[in-house]
C-alpha cells in the first residue's frame, strides 16, 4: 500500500485541532499548506513527513491556549450570590420647598414691665432705726403729708381770675345736685353771700365747720362768696349727704351763670357726682355683708 503524506499530515492535524481550537485565520493558513502538497504531487518518503515541521508551528501556535485559559474567567456564571436580587434601593427623598429667606434684624431686648415704677424700697439706714428714731421718722412722713394736703386746698381756695358773672338785679341761676339720696334745688342770685336752706341759715342747718367749709368752696373758688346768695330747697338724706348736694347744685348754677368756669370746677372735682350709695340688704343676710353666726350643729 502506498502511504499518501496527504492523510497523515491530516490525522496528526485533526487530533491538534480537537486540542486548541484554532482562530479562523490559521483555519485559513492549513488548507493553503495543503493545496501546496498536491501540486508538487511528488511522493515524499516519511521522514520528510517527520521533518515537516510546518505542522508543528500549528502546536506551537498555542497562542490560542489563552482562550482555553481564559476559562477561568467564567467566574461570571459562579456567581451564585450575585443571583440574588439586591437590595431595594431607598426611595429618592423628596426635594424639599425652598425655605423664603428673611432679612435678619438685630435681635431687640423685650421690655420689662414696671420699669417705669419707681422701687419703694426702705432705705438700708432706716431698717436698723430703735422705736424713737422710726417713730420720729414717721411722725415727719405724715407732717410732709399733712403739708401737701394744705397746699391742694390752698390751691382748690385760691379764686378763679378769668371768672366774668353777670351779676344784674334780676338774674337767677338755679340747677340742681344730689348726692346718695339727697337733693337739693339751688337758686343762686346777687346779693351779699347769706345761705338759706329750707328757710334756715347754713350755721343752724349744717353745724359741723367742715361741711359748711365744703359747701362755700364752689363761690370761694370764683371769688363771689360775698356777692352772691345761695336759696336751696332740700331734701332726703342725712347731713353729710345733703352738705354734698349742695355743693353740687351751687357748682352746677355757676356753671349756668359763667360756662367757661366748667373746666376749672371739673378739675377741682365740684361737678362730679359721687356714685357712693348705701349697699341693698340680701336674703338671708343681716345686712348687705353681715352675716349670721355660723352654728355648725
Amino acid at each position: 500500500m502506498t502511504e499518501h503524506p496527504e492523510d497523515e499530515v491530516r490525522e496528526e492535524t485533526e487530533p491538534e485541532e480537537a486540542a486548541a481550537p484554532e482562530t479562523p485565520a490559521e483555519v485559513a493558513e492549513e488548507p493553503a499548506e495543503v493545496t501546496e502538497e498536491p501540486a508538487a504531487e511528488e511522493p515524499s518518503p516519511p521522514e520528510p513527513v517527520a521533518e515537516e515541521a510546518p505542522a508543528e508551528p500549528v502546536a506551537e501556535e498555542a497562542p490560542a491556549e489563552p482562550v482555553a485559559e481564559e476559562a477561568p474567567a467564567e467566574p461570571v456564571a459562579e456567581e451564585p450570590p450575585a443571583a440574588q436580587e439586591p437590595p431595594a434601593e431607598p426611595p429618592a427623598p423628596t426635594p424639599e420647598p425652598e425655605e423664603e429667606e428673611f432679612e435678619e434684624r438685630p435681635r431687640e431686648k423685650p421690655e420689662i414691665p414696671g420699669l417705669e415704677l419707681e422701687p419703694d424700697l426702705m432705705p438700708d439706714a432706716d431698717q436698723y432705726l430703735d422705736a424713737e428714731a422710726q417713730a420720729a421718722a414717721e411722725a415727719e412722713a405724715e407732717a410732709a403729708a399733712a403739708r401737701a394736703r394744705a397746699e391742694a386746698e390752698d390751691e382748690q381756695a385760691r379764686p378763679i381770675a378769668h371768672a366774668a358773672i353777670d351779676l344784674a338785679a334780676g338774674a337767677r341761676y338755679t340747677a340742681t345736685g344730689k348726692r346718695k339720696t339727697a337733693v337739693a334745688r339751688v337758686i343762686v342770685k346777687p346779693g351779699t353771700g347769706t345761705y338759706s336752706i329750707n328757710g334756715k341759715p347754713l350755721e343752724a342747718m349744717f353745724p359741723r365747720e367742715t361741711l359748711q367749709r365744703m359747701i362755700r368752696q364752689p363761690l370761694e373758688t370764683v371769688g363771689y362768696e360775698s356777692r352772691m346768695d345761695v336759696v336751696a330747697r332740700m331734701h332726703g338724706g342725712g347731713v353729710s349727704s345733703q352738705a354734698g348736694a349742695l355743693r353740687h347744685g351751687i357748682s352746677r348754677a355757676l356753671i349756668e351763670a359763667d360756662p367757661n368756669l366748667r373746666g376749672e370746677l371739673k378739675r377741682r372735682g365740684f361737678l362730679t357726682r359721687d356714685p357712693r350709695v348705701k349697699e341693698r340688704k340680701k336674703a338671708g343676710l343681716k345686712k348687705a355683708r353681715k352675716r349670721p353666726q355660723f352654728s355648725k350643729r
